[in-house]
């Protein structure tokens, strides 16, 4: 049994002695990299302009409360990804484990399944894009932007897995200061510091404030917030080709929780302090209303929508390059593994996944439907029907760690080999499991109420769930696979 510290020689090597894992990959990714990757992929619109609607469907303290329990939630997720990740580095990630830890077919249909939720993902940043740029250039075709950032995003995935960090890390710092100017600039305005009147928490006693709707307000809002923090779990797929797994996993998981559920807490804090959630243009998707350019506006900030604009549209572009990077290695990871086509699996000199990565930026041209049947409801429809793909994922994390544990155990293993271990095991992944099984079957279950039931809604809200029920059972039937004992999981690294 190899100790941690041989683990960590051979993972400054770029190697994984047992198996051929990280064949290929380029470990080029340090600690900064791997932190920004994981902001990058969830500050973005759901921040800057979906936190005003969840203020406005569930009020402040409705809309807090939901993006707290999702915030913990992920915490836990993020512990257990990392706990994997750290002992068993790879670019297939939970695919890979619940692969080795639960049954193959589980492994494959949650492959596709990430695969697919980042692909359409990158289209419904493709689709956002258009609405973005449209601000400034209003009678321009939508596929010009469309095709021009989508080049963009491809470029910056074809060079190296290196410049495609630098990238993440530059577009991710842009973000991370707006927030912090933001916060800093509102909380100035609630004392009357600035803007000359304290505002204090009289908006939190307008109307049946801070709740608002209730119970059913705020299951509404989960799904919001769930998708908002979609991203985190990159960390798992970068893990393949980060310099030092063992040592740079664990710091990150510890600087992003804490960065991201301050950022989105303290955000909606103060949004919901200085905007009464009454206020209608909370619920607009219109960046010149948005609750941050209000904000700045407030506070006498020139040019705040123009501002604001440019701040979101590179958190889209932030977006959909985390997206094309994740799901580009897990489809070059399913190819390597044989559960795609082979040629994908193909590497280039630099150990780019280039033929995943044409395909995968093929998807990604479901943007271009925007020119043709109006940016807005197809940006909606593709952000819906990929946000129960992500919840999917995050139940596949929390299985996949519950199942190593307990064979890291049944194994006789020394807990203690473990790079980093994740706190308050098993209570983590099971409060993580049961609360993104509750918001899969309720996300919409206004679409079941009323005289009439919303087909068109429940399909595009539920379209992922059955689309992997029959990858998983597809899988399984097909080839005939079984469920792992505890004692015979693969646990090699």
């Amino acid at each position: 049994m190899r100790t941690f510290d041989e683990r960590k020689d051979n993972f400054s090597t770029g190697t994984v002695s047992s198996n051929k894992e990280t064949t290929g990959l380029k470990r080029s990714l340090k600690t900064r990299h791997l932190t920004m990757i994981s902001l990058g992929g969830t500050i973005g619109t759901g921040l800057f302009l979906a936190s005003g609607g969840a203020i406005h469907s569930a009020g402040p303290g409705g809309a807090l409360l939901s993006y707290l329990v999702i915030g913990i939630m992920v915490y836990f997720l993020m512990t257990s990804l990392a706990e994997m990740g750290a002992y068993m580095p790879v670019a297939g990630s939970f695919s890979t484990y619940a692969a080795k830890f639960v049954d193959p077919s589980l492994g494959f249909a949650l492959g596709w399944n990430y695969w697919y939720n980042w692909a359409i993902t990158i289209a419904a940043e493709l689709s956002a894009v258009t609405m973005i740029m449209k601000f400034w250039f209003p009678d321009t075709p939508s596929i010009i932007w469309s095709a021009l950032f989508l080049v963009i995003m491809f470029l910056l995935n074809f060079l190296s897995v290196k410049g495609f960090g630098e990238a993440e890390y530059w577009f991710s710092l842009i973000k991370v200061v707006t927030v912090i100017i933001f916060i800093i600039v509102g909380t100035l305005m609630i004392f009357g510091i600035m803007g000359g009147q304290v505002i204090g928490l009289k908006n939190f006693t307008v109307g049946d404030a801070p709740f608002h709707g209730g119970f059913m307000a705020m299951l509404g809002i989960f799904m919001a917030a769930g998708f908002s923090f979609q991203g985190t779990e990159l960390l798992g797929v970068a893990a393949g080709e980060t310099e030092d797994p063992g040592k740079s996993i664990p710091k990150a998981v510890k600087s992003v929780f804490w960065r991201i559920l301050l950022f989105y807490v303290l955000a909606i804090l103060v949004i919901s302090l200085i905007i009464p959630y009454t206020n209608g243009n909370l619920a607009s998707s219109d960046v010149t209303v948005s609750p941050f350019t209000i904000v700045f506006q407030k506070a006498g900030i020139a040019f705040a929508a123009s501002v604001m604009n440019a701040v979101i549209l590179t958190a889209v572009l932030s977006a959909g390059n985390s997206g094309m990077y994740a799901s580009t290695r897990m489809l070059w990871d399913l190819a390597r593994e044989g559960k795609a086509p082979k040629f994908l699996g193909k590497l280039n000199k630099r150990g780019v996944p280039v033929n995943a990565l044409i395909a995968t930026s093929l998807v990604g041209t479901l943007a271009f439907l925007a020119s043709l049947f109006g940016d807005g409801t197809v940006y909606v429809w593709l952000l819906n029907a990929s946000g129960m793909s992500g919840f999917i994922a995050w139940l596949g994390i929390a299985i996949c760690h519950y199942r190593f544990r307990r064979a890291f155990v049944a194994q006789g293993k020394d807990l203690s080999l473990l790079p980093y271990k994740a706190k308050l095991f098993p209570f983590g992944p099971i409060f993580a499991f049961a609360v993104c099984g509750f918001v899969v079957l309720g996300q919409n279950y206004s679409a079941f109420m009323g005289d009439h039931i919303d087909w068109n809604g429940i399909v595009v809200s539920y379209i992922g769930l059955p689309l992997f029920l029959i990858l998983w059972l597809g899988y399984k039937f097909t080839k005939k696979t079984k469920w792992i004992p505890l004692k015979d999981c693969d646990l090699s690294n």
